[in-house]
């Protein structure tokens, strides 16, 4: 080959990676978050987003899209064209627990294409601190002394917390009274006011209350212990295999998204996740960073939907819209 035809090669080669890297994005990206403004889940998306569109060099639209438990977002993300312009933050009630336990006009695999996980934070297993017991072995004999007489709230019926909480009931044969509540906050005002003796929250909703010592952290799920409560055992050490039921957060777009633009997609995210200073910023929500590829966090949502569908059908929990 001639030094012109050569050149002219890697031309011909080079040119289309680059017009690729170069023609996305060319406008900014419509970030869907399927919750109000204001709230946890809400200020992840812009702290993430913000340093996300640096490394991109566009500019991230947040639009809350709250109602139907995350349905209104997730079904504008599904209906939007696939070209990497409408991006959603779903989580793990969009693409977990209300999938397993209602009729979603969705399929939270097949109608969206995964990007990247965000993170995690993992929930606390949490009495009241008039309940006299200091670790596990102690709650579960005085829970079972007690059968039928100790209740728990939840942020609702399907919540992450009440899918928890049964999740433990099966593990251990308790019997505990559910009492579902319209969201954490008022969830919290009867533990703290022994209306209800146990409950298993977020860590981000708990972590004042477990500072102050109005209640007490016996537990808490995900692989590892949270840097948040150090000397708190995770549920894993305590003997409960594979209980790392956590409220995560991830990044999908509709089903059919070109393969270089989710790729683009992810490594800037999982470079985003790895700054110096997203740890300490999603640390105030008790987020884990939690960088994946595109494929393994489908198979994280894969794994999320089966689980939670199985636990639903084991416990009977399905819910009427």
């Amino acid at each position: 080959m001639n030094r012109r035809n050569f050149f002219a090669g890697i031309a011909g080669l080079s040119l289309p990676l680059i017009g690729r890297a170069q023609s996305y994005p060319n406008r900014p990206i419509r970030y869907i978050v399927p919750v109000a403004a204001g709230g946890g889940n809400d200020m992840i998306a812009r702290v993430v987003t913000e340093r996300w569109g640096r490394l991109l060099g566009q500019t991230f639209v947040v639009e809350n899209q709250s109602g139907g438990g995350g349905v209104i977002a997730a079904q504008t993300t599904m209906r939007a064209t696939p070209d990497g312009y409408t991006l959603m933050q779903g989580y793990v009630a969009t693409h977990g627990t209300n999938p397993a336990t209602r009729k979603v006009p969705y399929d939270p695999i097949k109608d969206f294409t995964p990007i990247g996980m965000i993170g995690a934070t993992p929930n606390v297993l949490i009495v009241n601190s008039q309940v006299p017991v200091s670790n596990m072995k102690d709650f579960i004999d005085y829970a079972r002394k007690n059968s039928g007489k100790l209740s728990y709230g939840t942020a609702g019926q399907g919540s992450l917390t009440h899918m928890t909480m049964e999740l433990f009931k099966q593990e251990t044969g308790l019997n505990l009274l559910h009492i579902p509540y319209r969201g954490i906050a008022p969830a919290f005002n009867d533990l703290l006011g022994n209306q209800t003796q146990t409950m298993f929250p977020g860590l981000a909703a708990a972590q004042q209350y477990i500072q102050s010592g109005k209640v007490r952290a016996l537990a808490v799920t995900g692989p590892r212990r949270s840097s948040l409560l150090k000397e708190v055992p995770t549920m894993e050490e305590l003997g409960f295999k594979g209980f790392d039921a956590m409220q995560w957060y991830g990044s999908v777009g509709p089903a059919g998204m070109s393969a270089d633009i989710v790729e683009r997609l992810n490594e800037t995210q999982v470079a985003t996740l790895k700054l110096p200073e997203m740890r300490e910023k999603l640390a105030i929500e008790a987020v884990e960073p939690m960088p994946m590829t595109a494929t393994q966090f489908g198979q994280f949502i894969k794994n999320e939907t089966s689980r939670w569908t199985a636990l639903a059908k084991a416990r009977n929990i399905q819910l009427e819209e």
